[in-house]
């Protein structure tokens, strides 16, 4: 957690609003492993980082409320009865979003005033989304003495991403940002929406994302595309989700779908399988496998689920010529964003450097890196910042 962005936040709500706001910090996340498979009611293995929204948020006593992005220098005004989704589509429809679907629970709440400014890199595919939603929701819950749990805020958040933003997301994003525990990943079941956290220590290794600062078109109709895929696969092998199938019950179908698709609902049998592995791997302290799963994951995310681009792979064959890094593949939903590297401590500040020059050569354009530490999920921050 930053507390330059709880400072910031904390000094423009003083300035702007004259009192003392309620502080939250909502992180961005990570997933080690298990992409796409959470909208086949499958398992996906994230974590909570140190990077994310910060939030300053106190009642509002003007008979309206006020939202102010600080980092984006951009503040809504609106009333609470006459909600409606931003034709803008930016950040505002997850803060209006999320207000109204508290209201559709039949929860009251009142005016308020908030400040957020976040870390997150844009388009880093780490969920600022998400960590905006729950940092409203969150911060409201504790304003207004709700009495909501934080799987019914999750599930507000998620609500508010369908319906006032028009993204037809699954829950890993929202409980990864809201549920984090420092230094574990979650191995979260996404049909039962229960996670089991795994202490990870990468002893001589760590975590290091590199952005391809690109996204390429083609994500959100690719998405829908891969979705609707696997929903017709579960359909021709009468089951629930593809999480219910094996690789026998996939070849049974094998004449009934096409070449591609096959391939697909492959891929999402497969890296629900590798989910699995790698939290045995990690119980086992046995970062090698791990690393070899992570992969493995991106061969198929890749060449069967075909969500990859030039650019992720080319980072992914950069991380396999070197001998310090024992797994990379891209994350999220593809196209562009970054890729997550377990490497070596010591070779990490060499390796960035190498990539970046090969990157720029390749694309001619930069990358960026991150290094994040597993935190915290959704919390109120002390105020005697």
């Amino acid at each position: 957690m930053s507390a330059t962005l709880i400072k910031d936040v904390k000094e423009t709500f003083i300035k702007k609003f004259k009192t003392d706001p309620l502080l939250i910090f909502s992180p961005g996340r990570i997933n080690i492993i298990g992409e796409h498979t959470d909208y086949n009611d499958g398992y996906v293995f994230p974590a909570a980082v140190n990077k994310g929204i910060a939030a300053a948020i106190h009642k509002s006593n003007t008979g309206k409320c006020t939202a102010i992005a600080l980092d984006l220098d951009s503040t809504i005004e609106f009333e609470l009865d006459k909600l409606k989704p931003s034709k803008e589509g930016n950040w505002e429809n997850y803060v209006l979003g999320v207000v109204a679907e508290i209201q559709n629970r039949n929860k009251v709440i009142g005016d308020f005033n908030a400040v957020f400014k976040g870390n997150i890199p844009g388009g880093a595919g780490m969920s600022s989304s998400a960590a905006l939603e729950n940092s409203v929701v969150f911060g409201l819950n504790e304003l207004f003495d709700l009495g909501l749990t934080k799987h019914e805020m999750i599930l507000i958040s998620q609500k508010a991403e369908h319906n006032y933003v028009g993204v037809n997301c699954g829950i890993m994003d929202q409980y990864a940002s809201m549920f984090g525990i420092k230094d574990n990943a979650l191995h979260l079941d996404c049909r039962t929406v229960e996670s089991k956290p795994y202490k990870i220590d990468f002893k001589d290794h760590q975590l290091m994302l590199i952005n391809t600062n690109v996204k390429h078109s083609l994500s959100d109709s690719a998405y829908n595309d891969r979705r609707s895929a696997c929903e017709s696969i579960s359909k021709l092998l009468g089951i629930k989700a593809l999480r219910d199938a094996t690789e026998a019950d996939l070849e049974t179908i094998i004449d009934k779908v096409t070449p591609a698709n096959y391939q697909k609902g492959l891929y999402v049998i497969q890296e629900n399988s590798r989910t699995l592995k790698a939290a045995k791997a990690i119980e086992d302290g046995d970062l090698t496998t791990l690393g070899s799963l992570i992969y493995q994951s991106h061969e198929g995310l890749s060449n069967q689920f075909k969500v990859s681009c030039d650019e992720l792979d080319f980072l992914v064959e950069q991380a396999k010529k070197n001998k310090n890094v024992l797994g990379a593949r891209m994350m999220g939903g593809g196209f562009g964003g970054c890729t997550i590297n377990l490497i070596s401590k010591t070779e990490a500040k060499a390796f960035s450097e190498t990539v970046a020059k090969a990157y720029k050569n390749k694309f001619n354009t930069d990358c960026s890196v991150y290094f994040i530490e597993l935190s915290e999920g959704t919390h109120i921050v002390n105020n005697q910042l």
